[in-house]
């Protein structure tokens, strides 16, 4: 039985696949890539993000060059992202669940809690857990420190995530995990993993 959830940001409660695409188009300027649309970006998306850019550029990334990479990004993706939203119906699933739930995401915390914060939904969760260090990571260390402060059995939590790495985390803490389609991952890598994959958040509560 789920008792709680814990849900990821990007890509899953707000919905800036059109900031993280668009940033990404903007740091890659100067490599003469072809522009990505969302699909194009879906389907090199890995974690650690790093890989990602390394499979657009088609050879390893120089010494050096993941950490311009990585701030070019964040400085485009903050702009961009001041006019994405929460996902189709978030706010009411929200409000509607009778259990618990945090929010655990590998966006930097310093952004996340104000963006979290200043849609009005920060009530809804017991804990709020972003990147205190490096950014571009893989998310099972994260989810286990995350777990560890929410004192919750892992058997009676639900991760509710849109990538590969979501679902990884999730199986590494021995927790469940849906997969959402509306975020950065292909629906065939995510239904690769296994787990459930879904195409609103409506019917990743259904596995609750």
């Amino acid at each position: 039985m789920t008792k709680h959830i814990i849900w990821d940001w990007n890509g899953t409660l707000f919905h800036d696949i059109d900031a993280v695409v668009g940033a990404t188009n903007e740091v890659f300027k100067p490599y003469k890539l072809p522009m990505l649309t969302a699909d194009g970006f879906r389907a090199v998306y890995t974690r650690p993000i790093w890989v990602a850019y390394e499979r657009m550029l088609g050879r390893p990334l120089n010494e050096g060059e993941w950490e311009l990479l990585d701030d070019g990004f964040h400085e485009h993706y903050y702009r961009l992202a001041d006019v994405c939203g929460l996902a189709v119906g978030a706010e009411l699933l929200l409000s509607g669940w009778a259990g618990s739930q945090s929010l655990c995401s590998m966006a930097p915390h310093t952004h996340l809690v104000p963006k979290v914060d200043s849609f009005g939904i920060t009530r809804h969760f017991t804990r709020v857990d972003g990147l205190r260090g490096a950014t571009g990571g893989e998310k099972a260390v994260h989810m286990t420190a995350h777990i560890a402060a929410i004192g919750v059995d892992p058997s009676e939590i639900l991760v509710i995530g849109d990538s590969v790495d979501d679902g990884l985390a999730a199986r590494h803490v021995g927790a469940k995990a849906v997969l959402y389609t509306g975020g950065m991952t292909t629906r065939a890598e995510l239904e690769g993993t296994g787990l459930p994959v879904v195409d609103t958040l409506a019917e990743a509560l259904d596995h609750a």
